[in-house]
């Protein structure tokens, strides 16, 4: 059977203390007709005995009956439900006392915490006003097997029992094969019903009352976590059926949703107990969630819980629904340099009071190009600054980002990213873009990093109300490293904090024009603000222009001429 020990896998400890899992030979020559290899797999021992009995006899599914009884081997788990339900059945009806027992050497196996000790300190025993009600011993095994035939496990609901099967597994690939995604490898996520935990509370209740009465304990930590196991089973399968493999540091997700809104109330008493715990949140629908839920089943007192919800839980009567099946891929990152070309075209979309003011911006016309090609849900966009709508960015370019969410397709070459920068070159006269590349997460940082600290270098063509002479802008060449103050400008008020900012001036080139006209070119401390420096601001920019040349001045053109930001990387374009 696949996934089974081979005979090989055999082999008896020389030292007692290492780890070991015990395993009972469930089969003779005149025993069930189950597979050899997978005969003598089954990795219980006397003292899950009445783990098995009494969850069996509650309408408990054989793979959760493995979590409560600490099985930590993956490949248990992989095998048919109707074995498992046969292997379980066996073990009951055997005589321990007659029993030849193998050990297997196991990899890693988890810490199993049922042992020999005093009793735990907890309720005695109580009935159902607040008490675990006594559920008798199942001296005749064959009751027990009669009473386990339930359709829906009364602790999973179903998960571990119909959504295992190869069915349903065709029906997640297939979600995943029409959503025509690429990846190379993929994380599965699982979001079970929050009343799981709650279910799961109610049989380890009962069971930790029943090892007690024998003299064993079992903590909660011991149970193997439903996820966990599902997860052991499902992968796989969705490996061998999307040819790639699963890897918990993949960028692509495949999740599940479960519900079942049969058992969707059985939360409710928390909220009572533990009102503290269920406070609501604007982006969840419902107070019940499972961290809720896990918080105030680890804080209500366990004969509180006993006097709310019965233990063993009811089996109910019908199996948890695949809410939703859905894929999704990390986000990609795309990074260049612009050039702005037009005087009247916005960085970022401009709409004011629900209205658009100008019918497309830089970040559209870039990125309407990259979500078709990377089949993208949607995009955020970042720059090295920005430039005013009437502002031209020249010279090498403004470095930027784009983020691209959920994108279908991934993979790209450097030929199909420089066609990519040509489609976008050639589709409008407004902006070119450079250097377009694909780029991690983590680099997008060093566009950020010093920001302030950076330089900028523009040209401004400025106006003065006095007739100006050569001689008269000449001393503007000798400043170096002017302190300006700048309080937040009035036109930028609305969106920025009030705020009086300390920026420097490194230095400035005057080219005189006429008797009204001089072009400036400065370099500047990133963040300043040129407009603002040239005419004053009414007064919240010192010193400026203005004041420098005593006279009024304003800005007719400015152009951003570079950004000295040394990213993304330069290319053979």
């Amino acid at each position: 059977m696949a996934g089974g020990l081979e005979p090989d896998d055999l082999k008896v400890p020389s030292n007692p203390n290492h780890s070991m899992i015990l395993y009972s030979s469930l089969v003779k020559q005149n025993r069930a007709k189950l597979p050899q290899k997978f005969s003598s797999m089954s990795s219980l021992t006397e003292k899950d005995r009445p783990i098995v009995q009494l969850l069996l006899n509650a309408g408990t599914c054989p793979r959760c009956i493995l979590r409560f009884c600490s099985v930590g081997s993956q490949m248990l788990y992989r095998h048919p439900y109707k074995d498992l339900m046969k292997v379980l059945k066996e073990f009951l009806k055997n005589n321990p006392e007659k029993e030849d027992t193998v050990c297997f050497d196991v990899v890693d196996p988890p810490c199993k915490k049922v042992r020999l000790e005093h009793p735990e300190e907890g309720p005695e025993d109580l009935n159902h006003n607040g008490a675990l009600p006594q559920i008798p011993q199942v001296n005749d095994e064959n009751t027990a097997v009669e009473n386990s035939a339930v359709k829906v496990c009364n602790v999973c609901l179903g998960i571990l029992q119909e959504f295992c099967e190869a069915d349903f597994v065709k029906k997640v690939c297939q979600k995943v094969n029409s959503a025509d995604y690429q990846f190379t490898s993929f994380v599965f996520s699982v979001s079970l019903p929050p009343q799981l935990s709650v279910r799961e509370r109610a049989a380890w209740l009962v069971l930790k009352q029943e090892m007690r009465n024998l003299g064993l304990s079992l903590s909660k930590d011991d149970i193997v976590q439903l996820k966990e196991a599902y997860k052991w089973i499902i992968h796989p399968q969705l490996s061998d059926e999307l040819g790639v493999p699963a890897d918990g540091k993949s960028l692509f997700e495949v999740s599940v949703v479960f519900a079942h809104s049969e058992t969707d109330e059985e939360c409710h008493f928390l909220a009572t107990a533990c009102p503290d715990c269920f406070k609501p949140a604007k982006n969840k629908q419902s107070v019940f969630t499972r961290m809720a839920v896990i918080k105030a089943l680890e804080k209500i007192k366990e004969e509180d819980f006993l006097k709310h919800f019965p233990c063993p839980p009811s089996s109910p009567k019908n199996l948890c629904v695949a809410l939703e099946i859905q894929c999704n891929n990390g986000a990609v990152f795309v990074a260049g340099r612009y050039n702005k070309y037009s005087r009247n075209l916005p960085q970022t979309p401009w709409i004011i009071d629900g209205e658009r003011k100008l019918e497309s911006s830089v970040e559209e016309l870039i990125s309407e190009h990259l979500i078709t090609e990377f089949r993208a849900d949607s995009f955020n966009f970042s720059s090295s600054g920005r430039e005013d709508v009437d502002v031209r960015t020249l010279g090498n370019g403004r470095p930027f980002a784009i983020e691209l969410v959920n994108p279908r397709r991934i993979h790209f070459t450097a030929e199909e990213m420089k066609r990519l920068q040509q489609t976008i070159n050639t589709s409008s006269d407004k902006i070119q873009v450079r250097d377009l590349q694909l780029v991690t997460r983590e680099a997008i940082g060093r566009m950020k990093e010093g920001e302030e600290e950076k330089t900028k270098t523009y040209s401004a063509l400025i106006w003065t109300d006095k007739a100006i002479q050569k001689e008269d802008i000449a001393f503007l060449d000798d400043i170096k490293e002017l302190k300006l103050d700048q309080k937040t400008p009035l036109r930028v008020l609305h969106r920025r904090p009030l705020a009086v900012r300390c920026r420097i001036i490194h230095t400035m080139r005057s080219e005189y024009i006429d008797e009204h006209h001089f072009r400036l070119h400065l370099k500047t401390q990133a963040g300043t603000y040129i407009k603002e420096f040239v005419h004053g601001d009414f007064g919240r920019t010192k010193p400026n222009i203005g004041s420098l040349l005593n006279r009024t001045a304003d800005i007719l053109e400015l152009d951003v001429e570079s950004v000295d930001v040394d990213w993304p990387p330069t290319l053979d374009n």
